[in-house]
């Protein structure tokens, strides 16, 4: 039997491809969070943007008008960031009284959000079976037009 495998290499060979089944990576999905991390809440007010990404939003239109054939977001990055340094105090004024305006949005919204979450999640089920009771309604009308159906045939 040469060439053949032993009874001893297959053993071998099937208990490696079991250490590496075991041994995959987890998904993102199958992670627990980090300790003392909560996952993140899908419904909290977002982060405003600062002065200089205020003044990348106008930027970009421009420089893809002025340039439609370079997509490179690094360009864009520099000669944004470039373009950023040589601005003056009184040039940067516009772009920080409306990161400034987009802060205090976010702080009410934040507040707000803070405050919803303090009152406890019995007013969000309070919320949540309102629309169910809706749906449960909408259903059973549904389900008595079938019933119908059924009694004519």
């Amino acid at each position: 039997m040469k060439g053949g495998k032993s009874k001893g290499e297959s053993k071998k060979a099937d208990t490696k491809l079991a250490v590496n089944k075991k041994a995959a990576p987890a998904t993102k999905g199958g992670r627990k969070p980090a300790k003392g991390k909560e996952p993140k809440d899908p419904n909290k007010p977002k982060r405003p943007a600062s002065a200089f990404f205020v003044f990348m939003e106008e930027f970009r239109k421009q420089f893809n008008k002025e340039n439609p054939d370079n997509r490179a977001v690094s360009a864009v990055g520099k000669a944004a960031g470039a373009k950023w340094k040589s601005l003056s105090e009184a040039e940067k004024a516009p772009y920080a009284a409306k990161a400034e305006k987009r802060k205090a949005e976010y702080e009410k919204s934040l507040r707000a959000y803070n405050k919803k979450q303090a009152e406890g999640p019995a007013a969000a089920d309070e919320e949540e079976s309102e629309k169910s009771e809706s749906e449960v309604h909408d259903e059973n009308d549904d389900e008595d037009g079938s019933d119908e159906e059924d009694d004519d045939e």
